[in-house]
């Protein structure tokens, strides 16, 4: 029998030393095995469990009811942001009001690494969308998690060495197995329509299409905030502000002797 992978996350209301051990012990005499664990959050721990059946969860829950030094905040199949908290020791900051946004700031470059590298990992169409001031490391993390994904990463259009505008692509760059690089900025200002029929052909791969600037991307275009399924903001404090004036004004935008077409 396959033996499946649950997320265990508690909130300690009474330290006392040997908690974890009788913790684990408990887990122990239950065969639920310990896969990993780490603080999640002041005062919380989370725990990826492994157990024969959904009966052994329910066993361990009706006992963990009983006990007044922990209470249980979590118990559940493990989601990517569960998974990323045990490794990391903490969560991913998600915005309360739209799901599907995420916030990083610099210091959490790693943590930014492993979840694009997980969502790198995953097979089909998946649209991101990433936001973040210029030189806040947004196209370098995105080739980190290219790296970490093993994945083949392609530069439509960037910025990252000298602007780059893509016109066509090889036969083997069409492979749906591959991370495509668009930016949004250069995409929708700086470039022709051979340029953006390409776009188009990309954005109809079941690929992995990762796009910055994702505001300045849909305006005036057939795209809209609700076609993509990940936004991640990447900020070089919790209270920076991100606005598109400062970034469009950009030098790397207004030289038109700097970059190449191809």
């Amino acid at each position: 029998m396959d033996r499946k992978e649950w997320y265990f996350e508690y909130e300690i209301t009474i330290d006392r030393p040997g908690l974890l051990g009788d913790i684990s012990s408990l887990l122990g005499m239950l065969s639920i095995n310990i896969v990993s664990i780490n603080g999640v959050d002041s005062g919380r721990r989370g725990l990826l469990i492994r157990a024969n059946n959904e009966m052994q969860i329910k066993r361990l829950e009706s006992i963990l009811d009983t006990v007044d030094t922990i209470k249980v905040t979590k118990m559940r199949e493990p989601k990517l942001r569960d998974r990323l908290a045990v490794r990391h020791g903490r969560y991913i900051q998600r915005d309360m009001d739209d799901k599907k946004t995420f916030r990083f700031v610099r210091d959490e470059l790693g943590l930014l690494v492993d979840f694009m590298a997980e969502l790198f990992k995953q097979e089909g169409h998946k649209l991101i969308g990433i936001r973040g001031m210029p030189r806040v490391g947004k196209t370098e993390s995105v080739v980190a998690s290219s790296v970490c994904a093993n994945k083949k990463w392609l530069f439509v259009s960037s910025t990252l060495l000298k602007q780059t505008i893509r016109k066509e692509l090889i036969k083997d760059e069409y492979d749906a197995d591959n991370i495509f690089i668009i930016d949004g900025i250069v995409s929708r200002k700086r470039a022709d329509e051979r340029h953006l029929q390409l776009v188009r052909e990309i954005m109809r791969l079941p690929a992995v299409k990762v796009i910055e600037h994702p505001d300045i991307f849909v305006q005036h275009s057939e795209y809209s905030i609700e076609d993509f399924d990940y936004i991640i903001e990447l900020r070089n404090t919790h209270e920076e502000k991100i606005t598109y004036e400062a970034v469009s004004q950009n030098s790397l935008f207004s030289e038109p002797n700097f970059g190449f077409d191809f």
